[in-house]
């Protein structure tokens, strides 16, 4: 796991291959990464601060399905934060920011990453029981066991992801010319070793349990398709399991590139120009960002409930701007409504906006 591609390992003693060369890439293309890593980053803060707000706040969205959601949101919240990090140490062609936040930036990063998918390995089996097993829906599929299971879920991770900060550090590069934030394993059969431990528990292992749990739900719905009472639950599920599985086949197409670049660097180091490491990293990182917009467009709950706050939010704009006096009843009326998500939204903005400055 290094800073460029810091989701996976990618060194042992030394940082080799670490830090891009100024000759692997032009200046126009350090702009355009520089942009694609802040609009991700953006978005992704925006938007997953807009699901966590509407989740905690509307009582209609307190369902089990939703409170996963609310988790896989933090999750994903907490990994643009290591975005600002990863584009700077792009930039800059090397890590300026000292070895405990080294440790930390990648610890974060490897704790969500693995939180993002267990989360979606967590609403594939809930679907799988809300679908095939209704009867015993009542008893797993209550808001109290999600927030326990999103407990498990993370204690899980924290695990899974314990060998990141215990062997993350920085050293030089060959050249040394510049410092690298990376894995420093004792011999590169770790790091190896690494690599498929975390393709098999980030990747392979969780993507096969959830392509056996829609399998389930297809040949469940199939079989009962026709009996009496089934077309209206089958309507209410159907949307819902859409959603989930939209949700589920994003999280692969975005991250299945980054785990065969990994595999490849593996097997065949060198091989891979830095662009297409580069493209796997962005990619992977974009899959946090297009869930709130996948929840806007196959949710009708979701929908109106973004639509409900960012209606509150212009119409006080607007009264604010136009009538300060109006604007100030206004305030006081939504005061509840700010205190509870808003205050969460301003602090994403203000971190992201902070770590995204030159020289951070």
């Amino acid at each position: 796991m290094s800073t460029d591609a810091s989701h996976l390992p990618a060194g042992s003693q030394e940082a080799s291959g670490v830090m891009w060369t100024p000759s692997s890439w032009t200046m126009a293309g350090t702009v355009v990464i520089q942009c694609i890593y802040g609009l991700v980053c953006l978005l992704g803060l925006l938007g997953n601060s807009l699901v966590i707000f509407v989740i905690l706040r509307y009582a209609k969205m307190k369902t089990a399905t939703n409170i996963y959601l609310l988790n896989l949101a933090i999750a994903d919240e907490l990994l643009m934060l290591s975005i600002p990090f990863v584009a700077t140490s792009a930039a800059l062609h090397h890590w300026p920011f000292g070895r405990a936040l080294c440790r930390t930036v990648l610890g974060v990063d490897g704790l969500n990453m693995f939180t993002s998918v267990f989360c979606l390995t967590v609403l594939s089996l809930d679907r799988y029981i809300a679908v095939v097993h209704p009867l015993r829906a009542a008893t797993y599929r209550r808001p109290r066991v999600a927030k326990m299971v999103n407990g498990g879920v993370w204690l899980l991770s924290l695990l899974v992801a314990s060998p990141i900060p215990i062997f993350a550090g920085t050293a030089a590069t060959h050249d040394g010319r510049a410092v690298a934030c990376n894995l420093l394993w004792p011999s590169p059969a770790w790091s190896a070793a690494f690599v498929v431990y975390t393709t098999l528990l980030g990747f392979l292992l969780p993507v096969l349990a959830m392509g056996l749990c829609y399998l389930l739900i297809v040949g469940k719905m199939r079989a009962v398709a026709q009996r009496v009472g089934w077309q209206q639950r089958r309507r209410s599920e159907g949307k819902l399991t859409r959603l989930v599985l939209i949700v589920v086949a994003m999280f692969v197409v975005c991250w299945m590139p980054f785990y065969v670049v990994q595999l490849v660097n593996l097997l065949l180091p060198g091989h891979l120009d830095a662009m297409v490491n580069n493209a796997s990293l962005i990619l992977s990182y974009s899959n946090s960002c297009a869930n709130p917009i996948l929840y806007g467009f196959l949710s009708e709950n979701f929908r109106h409930s973004f639509h409900g706050v960012l209606r509150r939010c212009c119409d006080a704009s607007v009264c604010c701007c136009c009538h300060p006096e109006l604007g100030a009843a206004e305030e006081e009326d939504e005061e509840d409504l700010m205190t509870s998500g808003g205050v969460f939204l301003l602090i994403s903005l203000g971190i992201g906006s902070a770590l995204l400055r030159p020289g951070w």
